[in-house]
């Protein structure tokens, strides 16, 4: 089984499928499981390829869910090798995508080879959801092919979104939630002036900033078991017109929230503009939302991720909900349980990204195991 997995991870890592191309990743994908019984369905939004391949039509459906798209390399001169030509050294595979994640979608296919051939004719339903735009603005991938299923009502039970969450070893961490994303573009209306003559002007900086102030200050939520408190950032600021001598009309600011469960979209944007209203600002202010925040509790999905881990790995995983949004927030609409696990996560996004070779085969018997407990 290594050497199955590491060839497929390379055969992936191989093909340069910067966001939003898939460069024939998921024709890979797509080939593998064809032989084996699975019904391919290719399905493009825009300038995104996304696949939907399920082998049975009986519940419960479990599903593997990924991208085969990778951020841009950064300057070739600083890897140590040529990121779209895997190289192993020292026990580590480096390339684009290795740990981002073309090593979990190799774990996928060879976990399902396994146990397709030990159990052909399983309870249930397995299905793959991957998609080319995770890395990019993510309006043509998932959240479109979550969409389509949902219309024709087809949900899922179960689903494992292949995304590099360990840190300090492998097996060390499952995600089973994420926090919503949730920003503003803020823009404060003041009036133009010299600033020799500020009685004649009215400067937009100045009356925004004790808004800002109490903003910042707010304690929006406590978090609960599973999430932190919600928090709120700006992210830029923009006011006047490069000049030292004029009060500016206007001043823009954009900012966000990551927000746990215990906050909803409606109290965060009330409480907003109950700010900005209470100091009497002329404002127009636009909203983002970019993801709701989802969370699977302990229950059935993620006891038998947590197992199979210990099994593999003799090490018991800690379940999480930090870092930034994925893909799961868009597939938590049509499945009740949604868990991320896969490689160690951190080399991703940086030059010579890689991921322990042992790890590969780990990862796909973890894989394996999972399937068997909830199918058999």
């Amino acid at each position: 089984m290594t050497n199955e997995t590491l060839d497929l991870a390379c055969q992936l890592i191989a093909r340069r499928s910067i966001t939003p191309h898939d460069s024939g990743c998921q024709d890979i994908l797509a080939q593998r499981l064809k032989t084996i019984g699975f019904q391919i369905e290719n399905l493009r939004f825009g300038s995104v390829d996304n696949l939907w391949a399920r082998r049975g039509t009986a519940s419960p459906v479990f599903c593997f869910a990924g991208h085969t798209d990778v951020v841009p390399t950064g300057p070739l001169e600083q890897w140590k090798s040529n990121p779209f030509e895997p190289e192993i050294r020292d026990g580590k595979l480096y390339g684009r995508g290795a740990a981002d994640m073309k090593s979990s979608l190799a774990a996928f296919i060879t976990a399902i080879e396994a146990f397709v051939a030990s159990h052909p004719e399983h309870n249930g339903s397995i299905a793959l959801l991957i998609t080319s735009d995770e890395e990019g603005p993510a309006v043509d991938g998932t959240v479109k092919v979550v969409n389509t299923l949902g219309a024709r009502g087809e949900l899922l039970d179960y689903c494992i979104v292949g995304e590099p969450t360990c840190s300090q070893q492998f097996g060390d961490t499952v995600k089973n939630g994420r926090r919503g994303s949730l920003s503003g573009n803020l823009t404060i209306k003041g009036i133009q002036g010299h600033i020799a003559y500020p009685h004649l002007a009215k400067n937009p900086i100045h009356l925004a900033a004790p808004a800002i102030a109490e903003l910042s200050q707010i304690r929006w939520d406590d978090g609960n078991e599973y999430f932190p408190p919600t928090t709120w950032h700006t992210s830029n600021i923009n006011g006047g017109t490069g000049a030292t001598n004029i009060i500016p009309g206007t001043v823009n600011m954009q900012f966000n929230f990551r927000f746990s469960t215990a906050s909803t979209v409606d109290s965060l944007k009330s409480r907003v503009h109950a700010v900005l209203d209470k100091y009497g600002l002329e404002y127009a202010l636009t909203w983002t939302l970019s993801g709701k925040p989802f969370l699977t509790p302990n229950a059935t999905l993620a006891s038998a991720l947590r197992d199979a881990v210990i099994k593999i790995t003799q090490v018991e995983p800690q379940l999480s909900t930090s870092g930034g949004t994925s893909d799961g927030r868009f597939i938590a609409d049509i499945c009740k349980q949604v868990v991320e696990f896969g490689p160690r996560n951190e080399t991703i996004h940086k030059l010579n990204e890689h991921v322990d070779v042992a790890d590969l085969e780990r990862l796909s018997k973890i894989y394996q195991l999972v399937i068997t407990k909830l199918l058999l």
